[in-house]
């Protein structure tokens, strides 16, 4: 008999954890060897159990999915991360694949659809949920198309924003600096995070400096 497909579940909601591990358990090639609640316990299970594939969740409270991906990927580099969650907009599916992850399905597929995604990751295929097939593919045409100019898509507001947030200062001393809330600040680094495919403000800040938006003794 062939070794069973080892699987860490990663969510903050135990009853999702319960639900999906109930089905799992009813494959004959799959075992359920961990739980995590969070990133942190994740990534500690991981390197315990180096498991085949990780189900992991994105929002959760303290370290995310996309930071959990970074790190589980370094503890264990044979565990496959499948991310699986409810959203599918920009803002989560290309800073998770960044991270690391292998494959992208929604919570709304079907008990077959998730036992196929974890098969095929173990074996190393990725599995992306149609919607976000369709974005990945529009991202890799638009980048073609595109690629002269990366921060087309921001607003002169936003450029300033990244431009204070890459010298290092906090959404606090941009609102001072611009003369707006720290709401609104805060909003614009969520859509620059967005528009640009960035995880967090540090990786933005260090894409500025690398493309140049940013130079020595600007300030």
């Amino acid at each position: 008999m062939e070794e069973k497909i080892t699987v860490l579940l990663v969510d903050d909601h135990q009853l999702v954890r319960r639900g999906v591990r109930a089905f799992l358990e009813t494959q004959e090639d799959i075992a359920v060897v961990a739980e995590a609640a969070g990133g942190e316990e994740a990534l500690r299970l991981a390197a315990e159990h180096a498991p085949d594939v990780a189900l992991m969740d994105l929002i959760m409270p303290g370290m995310d999915g996309v930071e959990a991906t970074r790190g589980l990927t370094r503890v264990s580099p044979r565990t496959r991360v499948v991310i699986l969650t409810s959203y599918h907009d920009d803002e989560h599916i290309f800073p998770a694949i960044r991270a690391g992850a292998l494959s992208y399905i929604l919570k709304e597929a079907g008990p077959e659809e998730l036992a196929q995604a974890v098969r095929k990751a173990a074996a190393g295929e990725a599995v992306l949920h149609p919607r976000v097939a369709a974005r990945v593919v529009s991202e890799l045409h638009g980048a073609r198309r595109s690629e002269p100019n990366v921060f087309q898509e921001l607003s002169d507001r936003e450029m300033e924003v990244l431009k204070l947030l890459a010298q290092g200062l906090s959404n606090a001393e941009i609102s001072r600096r611009l003369y707006i809330s720290e709401k609104t600040t805060k909003s614009h680094v969520s859509n620059i995070l967005s528009k640009l495919h960035l995880a967090d403000r540090t990786q933005a800040a260090v894409y500025a400096w690398r493309e140049g938006v940013v130079r020595r003794g600007d300030g």
